[in-house]
């Protein structure tokens, strides 16, 4: 964002942060806002400045956009080496890994001109509902110059701890190209901020003899009141009954009593034995009415099997959806995408 483009800051501010949430998000500071005002020594006002990462494939940059999902950011990618690679991989634990983020300068508030700024890295369980910044733990960072066009910079990521799946969170801090607004939630976050971008992937390779492949998914609540949430399962493409697959959630016995005091509301679903739930129709189906605390976080297991081969990744996508600090009563709150492979091989 440009260090001169305060009116454009105040109208983001005013136009989607209701009365409700003005408390609880985090605008720029006076100070930020005099540093934004400042001349140059000739009394010329200096080029504007906007660096920002993708969103989604079609993110142009601007702050905020409709484009969904927020949570699978093109500009963040994982690999094994220091060798950027075709398509990101989970992480190896135990092992250096890499991250690639792509700055994109200019965004649509800037002139193209060299800004330096940090960009900053950080992991969660992969999920919904992470609150910002209680639920992040920082992997790196790099302090760089974004020259016009687009620049890669190279995060080691080293001693992956494990299980090594994750979501991911990267953040450009310049003090000239500063937030919008920036508060707990991370949905709100990314969407009114092109210095932010998201990104919730996941392989998950399984082999046709019905071996068990286990992910975390955790679900969370940015609010201090309680909160009634969904997690809606989807599918792009073709569903995992093609490959003969089956997906049963493991809700834990606390997210279990949760969902039974809610009239174990859903569709799509059958009781799968203790504590467990399958997902019978993974195209469309949902858990719905998951209470949860004011600021609490609590993580399902999602067990995935299947007994067919199939020539293309299988895309299932699990999301959580309720009240977000902006005011909204069904808000994306983040998700993952699970990119299911299944071999001939045994595993």
């Amino acid at each position: 964002m440009s260090t001169r483009l305060t009116q454009r800051v105040r109208r983001s501010t005013l136009a989607l942060v209701t009365a409700a949430a003005v408390a609880l998000l985090l605008p720029v500071s006076s100070a930020t806002a005099a540093a934004l005002d400042r001349s140059t020594g000739s009394g010329a006002t200096a080029a504007p400045v906007d660096v920002f990462m993708k969103d989604h494939p079609s993110d142009v940059g601007i702050q905020p956009h409709g484009l969904n999902p927020i949570w699978a950011s093109p500009d963040i990618k994982v690999c094994p080496t220091a060798v950027e690679c075709s398509t990101s991989q989970n992480p190896i634990v135990g092992q250096t890994n890499y991250i690639f983020i792509k700055l994109r300068n200019p965004g649509p508030y800037g002139s193209g001109g060299m800004e330096q700024g940090e960009i900053h890295v950080y992991r969660t369980t992969p999920g919904g509902g992470a609150t910002w910044p209680t639920h992040w733990t920082e992997i790196g960072w790099m302090s760089v110059p974004v020259y016009a066009g687009v620049t890669t910079v190279t995060i080691p990521w080293n001693g992956v701890p494990g299980p090594g799946h994750f979501c991911l969170l990267a953040r450009w801090v310049s003090p000239n190209d500063p937030m919008t607004i920036e508060g707990p939630s991370i949905s709100v976050n990314t969407r009114q901020n092109n210095n932010i971008a998201w990104r919730n992937v996941d392989s998950v390779a399984l082999s046709a003899n019905g071996q068990t492949e286990v992910r975390p998914f955790a679900i969370g609540n940015a609010l201090a009141q309680p909160t009634r949430n969904s997690v809606v399962f989807s599918a792009e493409g073709a569903p995992l009954q093609a490959a003969g697959g089956r997906l049963v959630v493991d809700l834990g016995p606390t997210l279990f009593a949760r969902w039974v005091e809610g009239g174990m509301a859903g569709k799509g679903i059958r009781e799968a034995g203790r504590n467990r739930v399958e997902i019978v129709e993974p195209g469309q189906a949902s858990l719905d009415n998951l209470m949860l605390r004011g600021n609490e976080r609590l993580t399902m297991r999602l067990l995935f099997t299947a007994t067919n081969p199939v020539d293309k990744p299988i895309a299932v996508l699990v999301t959580q959806f309720g009240p977000d600090v902006d005011g909204s009563d069904r808000a994306d709150l983040g998700g993952v995408r699970y990119d299911v492979t299944v071999s001939k091989q045994d595993r």
